[in-house]
């Protein structure tokens, strides 16, 4: 479980950093989804809790990024 909280935040801070430099939509669809994706094997192979914890707002923020 610790393994995918840290990939996770990886994630969500690499995403954040690298979206807020370079200012494009795209850097942050693509982070949100790496998030999501991330929330989504932590649910399969560690708690499904995670899904709603770590998936549902990453993917909630995709759908937002998209729109």
């Amino acid at each position: 479980m610790a393994a995918n909280q840290g990939v996770y935040n990886a994630f969500l801070a690499a995403g954040i950093v690298f979206a807020l430099i370079t200012d494009q939509a795209d850097v942050a669809t693509f982070f949100a989804a790496c998030v999501a994706i991330a929330g989504v094997v932590g649910g399969l192979t560690s708690s499904p809790k995670i899904i709603v914890i770590q998936g549902v707002p990453a993917i909630l923020a995709l759908a937002l990024l998209i729109v």
